[in-house]
Formats: structure tokens, C-alpha cells, sequence
């Protein structure tokens, strides 16, 4: 007597996902925005240090086909935006909160707010861009570039020169603005900060511009280190820098 034959049942897994690429696509405007929200999302900041280091435990885990049965996709991306909030992306190691990006909204918002309210006295000028200064040296220092060693005496002449150049700035301004219009002089913060800016970024990543940094294919593979790459990157960061304290800054006027 002949067995029956039936069929096979088709057995579908799905893909695994790769964590070390952005969850959306980065060709488009729309994913670039959703990704940058995603990394800069301010409630991460208050995340407790348990649940940062499960989320990197749990980023780890998968990556090796470890994770715990019945992982859902949507707690590896959280994982993932967790690890990416707080770690390092060269060293891998935990970043302080007031360095993190994710901290950059609320913690440039309260600076900017009290910049722009207490900007009339040489005292207050003084001691708040200080306070800018170190909070954006402290944001540059966190998030550098692990690959491109920064020595401490690059660090504080960085922190020098920004902080100098910021008061220079405003301290001249304030003087050259006292017979102008009220409404003027509520600019002067915004111009110390974008000139502290020029300063601070550029000198906190002088060895990029010096020596370069690494350019990769489309398949990751490092085809060397390139000056102009640096250049252009390093000019972004400070167009930025200067892009995200005008709304703050001209429309609490």
C-alpha cells in the first residue's frame, strides 16, 4: 500500500534586523528628519541607567542571535534609540546626560532663555555666555570623534578660545548697541553665540581638519581619510550649531 505524500508546509522566518543602520531610509529628506528626531528625542534624557544599559544589553544580545524569545521588533528599535541616545558610538562607552544630544533642546532652550534676558549687564554677559560656552564644549568633548584623539591641551584651548571669542563679542556689541534701539540689543547673544560657535567646533576638531577623517564605500568598507571630508563635515556642524539658536533666539524677542 502506497503512503500518501503531502505537501511540505512552507516555513518563513522573518529577516533579521540590522541595528547598525538607521530604521529609515537616509537617500530621503522625511528619513533623515525621522531619524534625527529619533536620536535627539529629549525624553530619552530621562531614562533611568538600568533601563539604558538593558537597552544596550538587549542591542547586544540580538546582534549576536541571542535575544530572549519573543522579542518584538518594535523593542529592538526602542533598544536601539535607547543605546544610541546615551553610548558612545566609537567607544561604546555611556556619555554624561548633559553632553547627550538628547539633551541639547532642553538644556540649549533654559541657557538661551536667560541669555536673552539677562544680557544688558557686563556681569550677567559674562557669566552666562561662560555657562553657553562650557555647556557647548562639554556637548563638543562628548560627542567627538573617538577616532581622532583629542589631547586635554587641545580641549581647553578650545574651551579658551570659544569662551574668549563669545565675550569679545558680546562685550563689543553690548557697547556699540547701547544708543540703538532696545530690540537690538536683544541680537547681541545670538551673534556672541554663532561667533563662539566658528570658534569652538572647528577647535574641538582640529585634528579631523589636520589629518582627515575616514571615508567609507557604500558597502563599509574604509577607502582612507579624506581633509575636504573633514572640512565639509566640521562646516555643517557649525552651520547647525548656529541654525538651531535662531528660532530661539529671534522669535523670543
Amino acid at each position: 500500500m502506497q503512503a500518501t505524500q503531502f505537501p511540505m508546509e512552507e516555513v518563513t522566518t522573518s529577516p533579521r534586523l540590522n541595528l547598525d543602520k538607521p530604521r529609515w531610509d537616509q537617500t530621503k529628506f522625511v528619513g533623515r528628519l525621522k531619524h534625527f528626531f529619533n536620536i535627539t528625542d529629549p525624553r530619552t534624557a530621562l531614562c533611568s541607567e538600568k533601563e539604558l544599559d538593558d537597552a544596550k544589553q538587549l542591542v547586544e544580545q540580538y546582534k549576536l542571535g541571542l535575544e530572549p524569545p519573543g522579542t518584538k521588533e518594535e523593542q529592538l528599535w526602542y533598544a536601539q534609540k535607547l543605546y544610541m541616545s546615551a553610548f558612545h558610538p566609537d567607544t561604546g562607552d555611556k556619555q554624561n546626560v548633559i553632553g547627550r544630544m538628547s539633551f541639547q533642546v532642553p538644556g540649549g532652550m533654559l541657557i538661551t532663555g536667560v541669555m536673552l534676558q539677562f544680557y544688558k549687564t557686563v556681569p550677567a554677559v559674562v557669566f552666562w555666555q561662560w555657562v553657553n560656552q562650557s555647556f557647548n564644549a562639554l556637548v563638543n568633548y562628548t560627542n567627538r570623534n573617538a577616532k581622532s584623539e583629542t589631547t586635554p591641551r587641545e580641549i581647553g584651548l578650545a574651551y579658551v578660545s570659544a569662551t574668549s571669542s563669545a565675550l569679545v563679542t558680546a562685550l563689543s556689541l553690548n557697547s556699540l548697541t547701547k544708543k540703538a534701539p532696545p530690540i537690538v540689543g536683544r541680537y547681541v547673544p545670538f551673534a556672541a553665540v554663532a561667533a563662539a560657535n566658528c570658534v569652538n567646533v572647528p577647535m574641538m576638531r582640529q585634528k579631523e581638519l589636520k589629518n582627515g577623517i575616514a571615508v567609507y564605500d557604500e558597502h563599509g568598507t574604509e577607502l582612507g581619510k579624506s581633509k575636504k571630508a573633514a572640512q565639509k563635515g566640521i562646516r555643517q556642524v557649525v552651520i547647525s550649531r548656529i541654525t538651531m539658536a535662531a528660532p530661539g533666539m529671534f522669535f523670543c524677542l
